[in-house]
């Protein structure tokens, strides 16, 4: 099985995160920020993949520990649960619509990290969380998880359906860049 857990302990978060890419689905979240557990949670169904995140954060400061710890935290356990990522398939590009909203997302699974995105919201917040924070998630998940991650936000109007596109993008192109479809490492050079 393809699983990692990460604790990860400082003086802003402390996690607890199981990860498991050959799972059957199941997911708990408790960040302690309502629709950033909706976007972890639609992105893990999408993904199918078992993710158990527990965080305790300082909330009281605002979401941006939380969110981009969460976002370290994931994209670790997401590096270790695939190790040396023989016959896996790397490259995936779904477009996903939500609604007046269409998201391409892009992945390299090439130990390169990157993100290239154009997120833009009106609104200074869904939920409790501020909108600037989507981008800290998605540069400290790329980064940790060693990965070239690609969001463009084609078109839309409403932010809630923006952003859920884009997890539910992600999680869909997790699922078809971790798939096994041989046994050689998937690249000209041999290796990642």
């Amino acid at each position: 099985m393809r699983e990692a857990k990460v604790s990860r302990n400082t003086l802003e978060t402390k996690i607890e995160l199981a990860l498991n890419l050959d799972g059957s689905g199941e997911i708990k979240i408790d960040s302690g920020i309502g629709f950033f557990d909706h976007m972890l949670k639609a992105m893990g169904f999408y993904a199918g993949f078992d993710l158990e995140i527990v965080c305790d954060g300082d909330l009281y400061v605002d979401t941006h520990h939380t969110v981009e710890d969460i976002g370290l935290s994931l994209g670790a356990a997401f590096k270790d649960a695939l190790g040396d990522k023989k016959g896996i398939q790397r490259f995936a590009s779904p477009i996903t619509p939500m609604d007046e909203s269409l998201v391409l997302v892009a992945i390299d699974i090439s130990n390169r990290p990157f993100l290239v995105e154009n997120l833009s919201f009106r609104c200074e917040k869904i939920g409790d969380m501020e909108t600037q924070c989507f981008k800290e998630f998605f540069h400290a998940f790329a980064i940790s998880a060693a990965l070239t991650l690609h969001i463009d936000v084609m078109r839309g109007e409403n932010d809630h359906h923006k952003i859920e596109a884009v997890f539910k993008g992600l999680g869909r192109a997790i699922k078809e860049a971790v798939r096994v479809v041989g046994s050689e490492v998937v690249s000209t050079k041999g290796v990642l």
